[in-house]
């Protein structure tokens, strides 16, 4: 736990009680926790307090503004903003056969070009693996910011 000490996760997720269940969650493995119930208030929190991975839901009141936070921190003129790793939390693939993750055999495209993020979890998910995707994200964020990532694929 001593290495997560300080280590600071934003969750943006609008069902309040899956947020107050992370953050529990993640305050008991020593994490400090932000919250944001929409894309725009997460980008503001992302902005300012600039957290060290962002766990962040897809379908959110007006449909799947999580996309949209992707693409506009992604956008950020603030390199260290652009770069936090994000791991995505969600249940819509159980509301639709679209998948937003490329299969490991898919020929044409990598994991990291459907959408520029570090992680996916398909909720439900346990909290022990939530917690151990945060560390393995958290492992290898210093080593390159997601533009690498996506291109050592």
């Amino acid at each position: 736990m001593s290495d997560v000490v300080g280590k600071k996760v934003l969750v943006v997720e609008d069902d309040p009680d899956a947020a107050d269940t992370l953050q529990i969650v993640l305050e008991d493995e020593g994490y400090s926790v932000s919250r944001a119930t929409s894309a725009q208030e997460g980008l503001e929190k992302a902005r300012a307090e600039k957290p060290d991975v962002v766990l962040l839901d897809i379908m959110m009141p007006s449909g799947t503004e999580g996309f949209h936070f992707v693409w506009e921190l992604r956008k950020e003129t603030d390199e260290e903003c652009r770069n936090i790793p994000i791991i995505v939390l969600t249940a819509i693939h159980d509301k639709t056969w679209v998948r937003f993750y490329p299969d490991k055999r898919d020929p044409v495209y990598k994991p990291d070009e459907y959408l520029p993020v570090q992680g996916f979890i398909d909720k439900p998910a346990s909290s022990e693996h939530i917690v151990n995707k945060i560390q393995e994200v958290l492992a290898g964020a210093g080593t390159a910011s997601p533009e690498e990532k996506s291109s050592e694929s």
